[in-house]
């Protein structure tokens, strides 16, 4: 059986939460940059959207199952090391999200940094995008998969227990 993926790192700062997802891709930078920028990648794994790849560019991302949809805009963008914007769309709080990629000899290796507001759920938040880590993985393998609810689940209660109080 595959091993399973670390834990986020999870900080709580004055105003809220900041959580560190790492993982290595066994693929060069170049290629997971495309599945997280390119309109034809981003569903793969993430859900329909678009980003103009330039600070203040737009990014919208439609999450039709649950009826959410990111509206947000480039907070930081340096291609194709790092790239930030939040996860939020309107008038909502900032939730910033950070990817960052640094090739390495087994391929790249990707930080995830998402901070949260302190009213919000940290751990429901890092599960999440845990599972859409795995989902990116395999459809870099070129082997997409749905939503895999019974490891978000697992990760959650797994988060719940060890987050800072």
């Amino acid at each position: 059986m595959e091993e399973e993926a670390p834990l986020g790192a999870i900080t709580r700062l004055d105003n809220g939460f900041e959580a560190r997802l790492a993982r290595v891709l066994g693929h060069d930078r170049d290629a997971v940059w495309r599945m997280l920028t390119e309109p034809q990648a981003l569903c793969q794994w993430l859900a329909p959207g678009t980003i103009e790849l330039r600070p203040g560019g737009a990014v919208r991302i439609d999450f039709a199952d649950s009826g959410t949809v990111i509206e947000s805009t480039i907070l930081q963008f340096d291609p194709p090391r790092l790239i930030e914007y939040s996860w939020s769309s309107g008038d909502e709080p900032q939730r910033p999200l950070c990817w960052e990629l640094i090739p390495i000899k087994e391929g790249t290796q990707l930080t995830l940094t998402v901070r949260l507001p302190a009213t919000e759920d940290i751990a429901k938040a890092c599960a999440g995008f845990d599972a859409h880590l795995e989902m990116l993985a395999a459809a870099l393998e070129g082997v997409p998969i749905r939503f895999p609810l019974d490891y978000y689940l697992k990760r959650r209660r797994t988060y719940d227990a060890s987050r800072p109080k």
